[in-house]
């Protein structure tokens, strides 16, 4: 029985924005997921107290660039011993390298990057300019990966182009979400296992079959897998129970549980 969980992949919203922005969420994928929370921090705190989750880390997403200041100072305003939340930048800022130094400014330990709702492609070689020095800064950067129903394709991220950049980074810590690619799992079991981007599993037992979950495992290595639930998208006490029910051993699920996490995240 796992007795420590991190929650790797959440998102809040502050409590003024969070009925619009859930409302508008839904709207944009036509219903195709539906929370299971008002998508405030307490939502996301009382959630965790009945999943038994531990630690939950925010993932906030800036849409435009004016946002950066107001979203990541609310990002460090909620942390505690229960939250961690990273920051944001928006790739067409003005000076990205500005934003991640003030992310870094306000400790927070990583940032988040969504290649649909921010447009960009994840090989474009500003994008890469900007991966550096947020990695040099000591920066965690946790990409959305694949599908999104809000966005039809062509998707601007590939496992394919994940492993590229892995090997062009070599160094520091990169995590593509839903295990590296939602609905793109094949890919990610030929082109993406086995390198040293980080994949979390967020949103995925639903979507992905046990075998496919298991063979990613085998090939990318369970030091390199992180457990997430896209809260408010997903219920965590059924990711935990999926899971749990993974004939691996109890070493390889203590790592995607919270011991990968605690390493990445210095705790």
């Amino acid at each position: 029985m796992i007795k420590t969980v991190i929650d790797i992949h959440t998102h809040a919203f502050p409590d003024a924005l969070a009925e619009r922005a859930i409302n508008s969420l839904i709207q944009g994928c036509n219903g195709e997921y539906m929370p299971c929370s008002d998508g405030t921090l307490n939502g996301l705190l009382n959630n965790m107290e009945k999943f038994h989750i531990d630690l939950s880390v925010v993932q906030p997403v800036i849409t435009k660039p004016s946002q950066k200041k107001t979203l990541n100072e609310w990002a460090q305003s909620i942390q505690n011993d229960k939250i961690i939340s990273f920051g944001g930048i928006h790739p067409d800022s003005d000076d990205c390298k500005r934003d991640i130094d003030f992310v870094c400014d306000l400790g927070l330990k990583g940032i988040k990057l969504h290649p649909e709702y921010q447009q960009f492609e994840i090989d474009d070689p500003k994008m890469l300019k900007i991966y550096d020095y947020a990695l040099s800064k000591g920066l965690i950067i946790l990409f959305h990966a694949g599908y999104d129903p809000a966005y039809p394709p062509p998707i601007h991220s590939s496992p394919k182009r994940f492993a590229q950049i892995s090997r062009e980074m070599q160094g520091g810590v990169m995590i593509a979400a839903h295990l590296g690619g939602q609905r793109q799992w094949d890919e990610v079991y030929e082109d993406l296992a086995g390198t040293n981007m980080y994949l979390d599993t967020s949103m995925g037992f639903n979507y992905y079959s046990d075998e496919q979950f298991l063979r990613i495992v085998e090939k990318h290595g369970a030091d390199k897998i992180l457990f997430g639930t896209d809260s408010p998208w997903s219920r965590g006490d059924e990711e935990i129970k999926s899971l749990e029910s993974m004939p691996l051993s109890q070493e390889q699920k203590e790592l995607i549980f919270y011991k990968n996490a605690k390493r990445i995240l210095d705790i």
